[in-house]
C-alpha cells in the first residue's frame, strides 16, 4: 500500500471553494480504486495550508489512476473548478508507506 500526502497552499478567502473541490476528489479517488482518508482544512496556525491523504494498493495502481483520471470528465471538471476559483495556489505531493502491526 502507498499513501499520498498532499500539502496545499490555498487562498484562505476561498475555503468554501477548496472544500467543494476536496469533496469532488474524495469521490473520484474512490471511483478509481483508492481509499480517501480526507481533506484537512486550516483550523489553528497557518490559515493557508490544507492537507489531503489517500491510499492505493500500490504505486502502480496510483500511476494508473493518474493516467485514467486525465481523460475522465468528472476529474477534468474538478480540476477546472479549482483553476476557475483560484482556491489552490500550489501543492506538494509526497508518497508514504504505512506501518502496520499486520505480519
Amino acid at each position: 500500500m502507498i499513501t499520498c500526502y498532499l500539502k496545499y497552499t490555498i487562498d484562505p478567502g476561498k475555503l468554501d471553494a477548496f472544500e467543494n473541490y476536496g469533496k469532488k476528489w474524495m469521490l473520484l479517488v474512490e471511483k478509481f480504486g483508492g481509499v480517501h482518508h480526507g481533506y484537512f482544512l486550516p483550523h489553528e496556525g497557518a490559515n493557508n495550508v490544507a492537507v489531503a491523504l489517500f491510499s492505493f494498493p500500490s504505486l502502480a495502481a496510483y500511476e494508473q489512476y493518474r493516467i485514467d483520471s486525465v481523460s475522465d470528465p468528472a476529474c477534468q471538471a474538478a480540476y477546472a473548478f479549482a483553476v476557475k476559483t483560484g482556491c489552490i495556489q500550489s501543492y506538494e505531493r509526497t508518497f508514504l508507506k504505512p506501518i502496520t502491526t499486520n505480519k
